[in-house]
């Protein structure tokens, strides 16, 4: 395999990481979870994802032939709180990760080297993912904290669990191949 060739690879394999991440969240939730807000300037889940989408939308449309900032994209609208319910929020959720992955999925090694716009600011493919690989999980780790936040005591923990030495056991539990990595 060649370089590039493998950073589509293992961009579709972060990116996957991160959505199984706010998917486990997501199944620890009761209806009303999705909306919970620390404060009044924070963003409840709902919001998050209702942001995530629109960018995703927007980004991965039409990906290598439009600037990625939609004229038919309302951000600020993705702030405000709209009702859905979860299983809406969750089916936007799928919908926006599902145009992101299609669209990595079906790139080749030579779109790598083609210039897109996000904004009118020209970037690298390469770059273009780069920056939403920076985006979507800080996203998902406020999606992750909230979900935290509201589960408290009944959280269960989605990678190594946060009792003493379990970072010890988990990491032998790895070597041994009884636990495999993401």
């Amino acid at each position: 395999m060649s370089f590039k060739s493998d950073f589509i690879k293992n961009a579709i394999k972060r990116f996957r990481n991160y959505k199984d991440l706010g998917d486990k969240t997501f199944l620890q939730l009761q209806e009303d979870d999705f909306f919970y807000k620390p404060s009044s300037e924070s963003n409840s889940i709902a919001v998050i994802i209702q942001h995530l989408y629109g960018n995703m939308s927007s980004r991965w449309t039409n990906f290598l032939t439009e600037d990625g900032e939609k004229e038919w994209r309302k951000r600020d609208d993705e702030f405000e709180v709209i009702q859905y319910s979860s299983v809406q929020l969750i089916e936007l959720w799928n919908n926006g990760w599902s145009c992101l992955l299609k669209t990595l999925e079906g790139l080749v090694e030579e779109d790598l080297e083609k210039t897109v716009y996000i904004r009118t600011e020209p970037l690298l493919v390469t770059d273009a993912i780069l920056r939403q690989l920076a985006h979507y999980p800080y996203h998902v780790g406020q999606i992750v904290y909230l979900g935290r936040l509201v589960k408290n005591e009944e959280w269960k923990s989605l990678s190594i669990p946060k009792a003493r030495g379990a970072s010890n056991s988990y990491n032998e539990s790895v070597r041994k191949g009884d636990i495999k990595q993401p």
